[in-house]
C-alpha cells in the first residue's frame, strides 16, 4: 500500500545546462524525489550557443518518468501530485509550428551573441543610439541577451520562420511556452501562453500595462500574431496531456531567477537573493512598484501570484558566467574531470597568487552592459600553474557578484546585512566563504538549495484552483541554514577588489564588430 503524505507538488526546473523534475510536499515544503537530466549546448560557430528544443522536451518527459518510478520505488502515491509548475532558463528563443509540432530551428540561448550586429542595426534606428531607450517600458537596455533581437535574427536568417510566419504556422516562446505548448497537447490543442516574468525579458512586453507593446513590436518588426498570451505567475494553464501524470494541472510558471527569489521566501520590499548556477542574479524585491537603476541594473516583474493578484516588481543585477566558468575549465581547458575536482584544485592553494580571471566569454552584462568585452586572465607568471587559474575562476565569481551587490546598495540606499544565496553552486564550500570574504557581509544558504524548483512549486500549488499550498508568512515553514562569516580583513578584500576592477578594464573595447570573422 502506498503511503499518503498529504498532497504533493512537482516542478519542472529547466536550467541551461540540465533540467530536472522535483517533487515537494506542499505542507512541509521536503524535497521527496527528483531526476536530472544534463542538457546539451552546442557551439556551432564562436558567439553561438544553441540548444536543441526538442531534446529539451524530451529530458523533461524523461525526468518526470523516472522521477515518478523512484517514488514508486519510495512507496509513494503519484497519484497524489496535485500540480506542477515550470520553472526555465530564460530568454532563450524558440519558434515551432504548430502544425507539425517541431521547431523551426534550434533554440538561441540567452548567452548567445550572434544578434550583436543586429542590436548595432537597431541601435542605428534609436535617435541618439540610446541603448536605454526602451528602459522605461521594459526594464531593460538594448542587449544580445533579450528575445527581441534573437527573434528578430530568426527572422531575417532562416527561411522556414519566414515562410511559416507568412503561412501562419509559426509560434514564438520562451522555454515556458515551448514547454506548456507541448505538455498541454503539442499540436492537438496545446496551450500557448507565458507568464509576465518571462514576457519581461523579450524586450517586447510593457512591464507597467502588463501587455505585449504594439510599439516595441514594431521596432523589432515582430508580427503580434505569433506570440503566446500573457498570464499570471500563479493560475492553472492546462493539464499535462501524456506520461505518468496525464491530466495533472500545470499551474505555476516562473523565469528561473524569479522562482529562486519566491523560493526564497523574499516577498517583502528590500528583500534579496543571488543564484549561483550557469550566471549569476541578484534579484531585490522593490514591492508593487518600479524601480529603475541608475548603477546598471535592469527592471523586472518579480511574480504575480494570481490573475487578481497585484505584480511585484525587482531589481536585478545579471552576471552571464559563474558556473559556467567552472563547465569551461572542465569541458574546454580540461584541467579538471569534475567541478568538484575545480574546488579541490582551488582549495589545495587557497590563493590565485595574484592572477586574475575575467570569464566575459559573452561580453560583460551587469553592471557594465559591454558586448565587446571577451574573456582574460591576466597577472600570471612562472609561478603560475592550474591550480591558481582555478582559484581565479571562484574569485570571479565573487567579485561579479560584488559588483552587482554594489549597485543594489547604491539603488536601494540601504546595504544589504546578508546575502541568501542558493543554485547548484553553493554546494562549495570554498566558494561560499570566499564570497563572504569579498563582500564582507555573511553568506546564507538554505540547507534545501533547490529555492528555483521550490518557487516554481509554491506558485502552482497556490493557485486559484489548487489551494495546497499556502503562501502566508504565517504558514511558511521556517528554513535551516548554514551561515558563512567573513575571516579576512576588508583591507585585504579591498585591494583584490581593485585589482579585480583593473582586470575588468583590461577585459573591455576587446571585440570589434566588420573584422574578419574567426572560425567558419
Amino acid at each position: 500500500m502506498a503511503a499518503s503524505l498529504g498532497p504533493l507538488v512537482g516542478a519542472i526546473d529547466q536550467g541551461t545546462s540540465s533540467t530536472r523534475f522535483l517533487v515537494f510536499n506542499a505542507e512541509t515544503a521536503e524535497l521527496l524525489s527528483h531526476h536530472q537530466v544534463e542538457i546539451k549546448q552546442e557551439f556551432p560557430r564562436e558567439g553561438w550557443v544553441e540548444q536543441d528544443p526538442k531534446e529539451i522536451l524530451n529530458s523533461v518527459y524523461e525526468c518526470v518518468e523516472k522521477t515518478c518510478e523512484k517514488m514508486n520505488e519510495l512507496n509513494i502515491n503519484i497519484a497524489n501530485i496535485r500540480a506542477i509548475g515550470v520553472t526555465n532558463q530564460r530568454e532563450t528563443t524558440v519558434v515551432w509550428d504548430k502544425t507539425t509540432g517541431e521547431p523551426l530551428y534550434n533554440a538561441i540561448v540567452w548567452l548567445d551573441l550572434r544578434t550583436q550586429s543586429t542590436v548595432e542595426r537597431l541601435l542605428k534606428r534609436i535617435p541618439g543610439k540610446n541603448k536605454t531607450f526602451s528602459k522605461f517600458k521594459t526594464g531593460l537596455p538594448l542587449s544580445t541577451y533579450f528575445s527581441a533581437v534573437k527573434l528578430r535574427w530568426l527572422l531575417d536568417n532562416v527561411e522556414e520562420i519566414k515562410k511559416a510566419v507568412e503561412d501562419g504556422r509559426a509560434l514564438f516562446g520562451t522555454i515556458d511556452s515551448w514547454l506548456i505548448w507541448s505538455l498541454t497537447g503539442g499540436k492537438n490543442g496545446g496551450i500557448h501562453c507565458t507568464d509576465v516574468t518571462n514576457a519581461s525579458r523579450t524586450m517586447l512586453f510593457n512591464i507597467h500595462s502588463l501587455e505585449w507593446d504594439p510599439d516595441l513590436c514594431k521596432f523589432f518588426d515582430i508580427p503580434m500574431e505569433i506570440l503566446p498570451t500573457v498570464r499570471s505567475s500563479s493560475e492553472i494553464y492546462g493539464v499535462m496531456d501524456s506520461g505518468a501524470l496525464t491530466g495533472v494541472p500545470i499551474s505555476g510558471c516562473l523565469g528561473d531567477q524569479h522562482a529562486a527569489l519566491v523560493g526564497q521566501m523574499c516577498f517583502q520590499d528590500g528583500q534579496a537573493k543571488n543564484t549561483y548556477g550557469t550566471g549569476c542574479f541578484l534579484l531585490c524585491n522593490t514591492g508593487q512598484k518600479s524601480v529603475f537603476s541608475e548603477h546598471g541594473l535592469i527592471t523586472t516583474i518579480a511574480y504575480k501570484m494570481g490573475r487578481d493578484k497585484p505584480a511585484f516588481y525587482a531589481l536585478e543585477g545579471s552576471v552571464a558566467i559563474a558556473g559556467a566558468v567552472v563547465r569551461w575549465l572542465r569541458d574546454n581547458l580540461g584541467i579538471a574531470k569534475s567541478s568538484e575536482e575545480v574546488e579541490k584544485l582551488a582549495e589545495d592553494v587557497g590563493t590565485s597568487y595574484g592572477c586574475y580571471f575575467v570569464p566575459a566569454f559573452s561580453g560583460l552584462y551587469a553592471p557594465y552592459w559591454e558586448p565587446s568585452a571577451r574573456g582574460i586572465i591576466c597577472g600570471l607568471t612562472q609561478f603560475t600553474n592550474k591550480n591558481h587559474i582555478a582559484f581565479a575562476a571562484l574569485e570571479a565569481v565573487c567579485f561579479q557578484t560584488r559588483e552587482i551587490l554594489d549597485a543594489m546598495n547604491k539603488d536601494c540606499g540601504i546595504p544589504l546585512s546578508q546575502l541568501q544565496v542558493d543554485g547548484g553552486m553553493t554546494n562549495n564550500k570554498i566558494l561560499m566563504q570566499l564570497q563572504s570574504d569579498i563582500l564582507c557581509i555573511p553568506v546564507v544558504k538554505p540547507s534545501m538549495t533547490e529555492t528555483t524548483a521550490l518557487g516554481a512549486a509554491m506558485a502552482a500549488g497556490a493557485a486559484e484552483g489548487i489551494e495546497v499550498w499556502s503562501l502566508n508568512p504565517g504558514d511558511l515553514t521556517a528554513v535551516t541554514c548554514e551561515r558563512f562569516e567573513p575571516q579576512i580583513n576588508p583591507e585585504e578584500s579591498e585591494y583584490r577588489y581593485a585589482r579585480w576592477k583593473k582586470a575588468v578594464m583590461k577585459s573591455m573595447g576587446w571585440e570589434t564588430s566588420g573584422g574578419p570573422s574567426n572560425g567558419k
